[in-house]
């Protein structure tokens, strides 16, 4: 891509900067796809690996994953979305002198289920249980701030700020 100057032809009103480099990505798999089916001195003769057995051993426990490509895609964009808020907002706490009570509090953030109780959290951070609540809340409060501004750096303009969010947050469901 930066061999060939790819990203000199990008341009915002055609679509999303995700999609670009996933059908950057389609391109080059399909690239390496014909040239490692082309044929070569002593074509027609199987070829044979002699790390097999060291990949065999490596990838053996790995699970199968059944998503296609362009989903494994959409939800790595989505972690690393979810990470580059995370250690923003780490990094607001850093600031402010905080970094024990973010510690303890990153666990209620994104948590289905609550993580530990609020009094064994109040008592480890020496709050009373309505300050750890209220702290849970602004917390939240502000991760959502800080992902609306992010996923809004990848879309072009507000009005597709929240179509982004509703694909943002199914990527994560499914």
């Amino acid at each position: 891509m930066l061999e060939n100057r790819s990203l000199a032809t990008v341009d915002r009103s055609k679509g999303k900067f995700r999609s670009f480099l996933l059908a950057c990505m389609k391109h080059l798999l399909a690239n390496e796809w014909h040239h490692t089916r082309r044929q070569k001195r002593g074509g027609g003769c199987p070829h044979f690996s002699l790390d097999a057995a060291v990949a065999e051993d490596r990838f053996r426990l790995d699970l199968a994953d059944e998503d296609s490509p362009d989903k494994i895609y959409e939800r790595r964009w989505a972690e690393a979305v979810i990470d580059s808020v995370t250690s923003r907002l780490q990094a607001e706490f850093t600031e402010a002198g905080m970094t024990a009570r973010f510690e303890a509090l990153k666990l209620f953030l994104l948590a289905d289920e609550e993580p530990a109780s609020y009094a064994q959290t109040a008592a480890q951070l020496t709050m009373t249980e309505g300050a750890v609540r209220t702290a849970i809340y602004r917390m939240r409060q502000r991760y959502g701030e800080l992902l609306r501004a992010e996923i809004a750096q990848t879309v072009t303009g507000p009005h597709e700020l929240e179509e982004e969010l509703r694909h943002f947050v199914s990527v994560l469901a499914g």
